[in-house]
């Protein structure tokens, strides 16, 4: 009966272990992901599995350590049940990493504007880095544009098309055989407005039945009120957009009454600053301030997807606290669309992601 008891216990502790390993791993070294939408079409497609490099830049420590492990926001089989205790937070700290952000790197973060959970249960979007700390960023007719330089674009980088055709052919074409998932007819003449990248583009150019294959972008000066800092004295659109100075650690910045909008969330919601303005003058933590020091490092990032993608347009800076990691490669891919041996995508399994 000892023996028996003695195996039990060993198969316990050989369990427990296991379950501390792979909680390890998870946590500090890679993590798989499931991508749900198609904001970075064509580069990641809905239903792809990715696994996500978290020791590049170094693993975090959770912020809320009661939490039940393998779980994000919820308990699996009760959505209205959270899975953490936020009774007890720990400060940001992230573990040393070998290698920092770049330029086109793909982050996996969590989404900054979730305001309903704390930082590590926030919801995990995927987007491209395109400006990282202290620099100055720019978009102009959808180019991005950093510190004066033209970013290059990733080949996969969808744009908004505009496309006109005499021939019913286009819609089976372009749904079906070329997997457009944004856009559509948008009137009785034959007009279609799309998203497809560059390449697609010069292809559908040699198709007869085609008049027009022309990219379309929002005029400069045409004020959006849904594009960050959601302020009427930035006339601000989806494709152009700044200049802005992406904050940096330690980098001091004058602060007024113009640029408030801009780091206004940063200062208040991010760095945990109270603030207020009062008769014009800006008070942080009740002293009257023109100047600020960021805390942390933030970055601009945006979806491959360019006009359908909620990404740093939409809501401001991506702080370095909110960040997973890097997008390393695609484990394999679901085609929820299709049937039987077709819903599984052969040639995304074990894909680098560029």
């Amino acid at each position: 009966m000892s023996k028996i008891k003695s195996l039990i216990i060993e198969w316990i502790e050989a369990i427990v272990i296991a379950l501390f390993l792979v909680l390890f791993v998870r946590v500090f070294v890679f993590e798989a992901y499931t991508i749900p939408t198609t904001s970075m079409e064509k580069t990641l497609l809905t239903g792809d599995f990715i696994i996500v490099n978290k020791i590049s830049q170094g693993g975090r420590i959770p912020k809320t350590p009661l939490t039940i492990p393998f779980t994000h926001q919820s308990l699996p089989f009760n959505d209205e049940v959270k899975s953490y205790l936020n009774w007890i937070e720990l400060p940001y700290y992230r573990l040393p990493g070998f290698s920092e952000i770049k330029h086109n790197d793909i982050l996996v973060f969590n989404y900054p504007m979730d305001l309903e959970h704390p930082v590590d249960h926030k919801t995990n979007f995927v987007k491209r880095c395109v400006g990282l700390p202290g620099e100055k960023l720019e978009i102009s007719q959808g180019k991005v544009i950093v510190n004066g330089d033209t970013m290059s674009t990733s080949e996969n980088c969808q744009f908004n098309y505009h496309i006109k055709s005499d021939s019913e052919k286009l819609t089976s074409l372009l749904f079906d055989s070329l997997e457009i998932t944004e856009g559509g007819k948008i009137s009785n003449q034959g007009d279609y407005r799309i998203a497809i990248t560059d390449k697609t583009a010069e292809g559908l150019k040699q198709l007869n039945y085609l008049h027009d294959v022309i990219p379309y972008f929002e005029k400069k000066g045409e004020y959006e009120e849904y594009i960050f800092p959601f302020n009427e004295n930035y006339k601000w659109n989806i494709d152009h957009f700044g200049e802005v100075i992406i904050p940096k650690k330690g980098q001091n910045l004058n602060l007024n009454l113009n640029n408030l909008p801009l780091y206004e969330t940063i200062i208040k919601n991010y760095e945990k600053n109270e603030l207020e303005v009062i008769n014009d003058s800006i008070f942080i933590n009740g002293e009257f301030s023109i100047s600020y020091t960021f805390k942390m490092d933030y970055y601009f990032v945006m979806g491959d997807n360019r006009h359908f993608s909620s990404d740093s347009r939409f809501w401001g800076f991506l702080p370095e606290d909110h960040i997973i990691g890097k997008a390393a490669f695609v484990l394999f891919s679901i085609n929820k669309k299709a049937d039987g041996l077709g819903r599984i995508r052969w040639k995304r399994t074990f894909k680098n992601i560029d």
